[in-house]
């Protein structure tokens, strides 16, 4: 006598019949057509030019960016793309019309110009050494179509805040950042910067591509700071999205100044 046995008693239905694996299909349904529409986004050129670019639509306008493959700063990397996607398709929330925006590890400037492109009074910042084809990028995509035309500025993290930035007259608000952590050597000074750039009211935008246990290290820490909100996830990615402001005084560790007290947690990330 041959025993029936259901269907339903199958390990393999009882799985996709489970609301946690049903929520996890939808989130990986739901991952992969926005991966998919922030690529869309992505042209080459159809013809070779003596300068070679990428091309990307944000905004209603075609934006072309020259890279440089021989440094990381000077590359579109996804986590850009994620930023740009989520600022053009949250204008409604976060409203950057006359804002004042600061990107910091500008690169080549597509966030940059998506900012400048949606509004905002931007301050794009890197190293000297990528200046140079920030403001080319910047220049040939924002003249004659933004509001207000976005600033170049030498930021190298940690150095010369007070002189170059002043607290005083940081009144950001928005800081911008696109996969500003990986395997570099400048994490205590970055946590100090993103510290020192903020004022009580400051946004972060902040997109991050994870790779290595560092990173998830430095995100422990900047909570400690901050308080951090992740708002979208992509896993086929690696990334995500995170919004950040100050914490408040007390529970930020008042009456220790903030600077003592970034510096101090940025030296445990060194262990």
């Amino acid at each position: 006598m041959i025993k029936k046995t259901s269907i339903y008693s199958h390990p393999l239905v009882h799985h996709l019949m489970d609301p946690e694996a049903q929520k996890e299909n939808r989130e990986n349904d739901d991952d992969k057509k926005v991966v998919a529409e922030i690529t869309a986004r992505c042209f080459a050129p159809t013809l070779i030019t003596t300068t070679s670019w990428e091309g990307f639509h944000f905004v209603g306008h075609e934006i072309r960016i020259t890279e440089a493959v021989d440094c990381y700063g000077a590359v579109v990397w996804p986590s850009a793309l994620v930023l740009c996607y989520f600022l053009e398709t949250n204008v409604k929330q976060y409203n950057m019309v006359d804002k004042n925006v600061i990107e910091i590890g500008a690169g080549t400037g597509l966030v940059s110009i998506v900012a400048s492109l949606l509004g905002a009074h931007v301050t794009a910042t890197d190293l000297p050494e990528l200046l140079g084809n920030l403001q080319y990028n910047i220049s040939r995509n924002t003249k004659m179509k933004c509001k207000h035309l976005p600033q170049v500025k030498e930021l190298s993290w940690g150095v010369a805040l007070d002189k170059n930035f002043p607290r005083s007259s940081n009144n950001f608000d928005y800081i911008l950042a696109a996969d500003v952590v990986y395997a570099h050597p400048f994490l205590e000074e970055l946590l100090i910067t993103f510290d020192h750039l903020c004022k009580e009211t400051t946004i972060i935008f902040w997109v991050m591509k994870f790779r290595l246990e560092k990173e998830n290290k430095f995100v422990d820490r900047f909570k400690e700071l901050f308080d951090l909100e992740e708002i979208s996830s992509f896993p086929s990615l690696n990334i995500k999205l995170y919004k950040a402001m100050k914490k408040n005084p007390r529970s930020a560790g008042y009456p220790q100044s903030r600077a003592w007290k970034a510096k101090a947690i940025c030296s445990r990330l060194l262990l």
